[in-house]
């Protein structure tokens, strides 16, 4: 490893000590923008998508909770908290197009031409999935069809990859089922669709549980564990939402 890149990988990890995420972003991008020189390691990919979760999590979080105000001001006829409300969200708003477009960038321009192993490729495409969905979740009409496509197209390219060539106990494609499924229940609402894809996932690799380690077990186990949490919550929602026979 390079001088340069030992020195912003270490302070990346020294930003991530410190909850001061921006940094740790522009560390990590450092070392994203080198990639086809030099393949991110796991460690490197791991970090990476914690930056930038962390920038965007936050920003999603305040998306949430100002729509939900808004929704509330709204319902009481309050149309100036209203106005307000609305220009604070665009500012949200454009700060997670910028964050989500930066990272989108680097996995077009970066990450994903340098995958030379299966696993990286189905990380980088999983990846560029969720910061589509990301977006899709707050665009409107034209804007949030477009979104929700890429985000189906990089979605479905990672599934076709991981279920050919990765273990179905794999916390990746684990993962990617659980963050594919959510996406047809949240942004597409396809119910049927988000539960097949779930169980599927799930019922394949619970046969195949006892064959790991005890850390791929521990990894695997909770991302199993949430694709049966949201099948729960899932099925009871579309229970209680059939009319009365």
């Amino acid at each position: 490893m390079s001088g340069e890149r030992e020195l912003a990988l270490y302070s990346a990890k020294l930003s991530e000590q410190a909850e001061r995420y921006p940094d740790m972003v522009a560390e990590m991008k450092k070392i994203a923008q080198g990639a086809q020189k030099q393949e991110l390691s796991v460690e490197e990919r791991n970090l990476l998508s914690v930056a930038y979760k962390n920038l965007v999590g936050a920003r999603r979080a305040s998306w949430r909770i100002l729509q939900s105000v808004e929704q509330s001001e709204m319902a009481k006829g309050n149309e100036k908290r209203v106005k307000l409300i609305q220009r604070y969200r665009s500012v949200v708003e454009k700060e997670l197009d910028e964050v989500c477009g930066e990272i989108l960038g680097l996995l077009d321009e970066h990450l994903v031409p340098s995958a030379s192993t299966v696993e990286a490729s189905v990380f980088y495409l999983k990846m560029k999935a969720d910061y589509h969905r990301y977006l899709a979740e707050f665009k409107m009409e034209e804007d949030r069809k477009n979104a929700a496509d890429k985000t189906l197209e990089a979605y479905k390219a990672a599934q076709d990859k991981a279920v050919s060539e990765l273990p179905s106990t794999n916390p990746i494609r684990l993962g990617l089922a659980l963050n594919f499924s959510v996406f047809y229940y949240e942004v597409l609402n396809q119910p049927e669709q988000a539960c097949s894809l779930a169980k599927q996932a799930f019922d394949e690799a619970i046969s195949d549980l006892d064959t790991l380690g005890e850390d791929s077990y521990k990894d695997s186990a909770l991302i199993m564990q949430l694709l049966r949490d949201n099948l729960t919550l899932w099925t009871s929602e579309m229970q209680d939402s059939k009319p009365a026979e």
